[in-house]
């Protein structure tokens, strides 16, 4: 895939109904910091989080799927107002299928944030393929979009800005 131009861009992003997001590398930095109890525990940025809100709210449906199992992501995306997570999902395709069903949601409507090769199947597959500015090469050529905000600093809501302000709801 290639950059899409500015209209193309737009384009696409005025038709998304769906934004899929990964979590490790994109609403987190990537780094996993472990307690003393063997715990991971994972930092958020509180603007990616308004952001998230934001989309609920003018109607962009969000979901979530991870390859990594994380009870306080799970919590904190609920908080959101997420009700699409699938996590402990290494292969993507049949979750991304199930949420796409729920929602009744086609391809051409859909729109994904990923950060490497776990994502390139949802990547290759959705409307718009989105990363963040310090993702993996092979995340960064198949993407159609790539932020200026690296993974867990803003990335998030700079897709969920440019989505909404394509659909005229910002």
């Amino acid at each position: 895939m290639a950059l899409l131009s500015e209209d193309d861009l737009l384009a696409r992003a005025a038709r998304i109904r769906c934004l899929f997001l990964d979590i490790d590398g994109v609403l987190t930095d990537g780094k996993l910091y472990i307690g003393p109890a063997g715990e991971e525990i994972k930092t958020n940025f509180v603007r990616d989080g308004y952001g998230i809100k934001q989309a609920l709210k003018h109607g962009l449906h969000v979901a979530v799927i991870s390859g990594r199992p994380s009870e306080s992501m799970r919590a904190r995306l609920s908080f959101l107002g997420v009700q699409h997570i699938a996590l402990d999902t290494e292969d993507k395709e049949p979750a991304y299928e199930r949420i796409c069903a729920e929602l009744g949601v086609s391809d051409d409507e859909c729109a994904h944030v990923g950060d490497d090769v776990p994502d390139l199947p949802l990547l290759r597959r959705v409307s718009l393929a989105m990363t963040v500015a310090d993702a993996h090469p092979s995340a960064l050529a198949a993407a159609h979009w790539v932020s200026r905000c690296t993974g867990g600093h803003g990335a998030v809501r700079e897709a969920i800005d440019l989505i909404l302000a394509a659909r005229g709801t910002h």
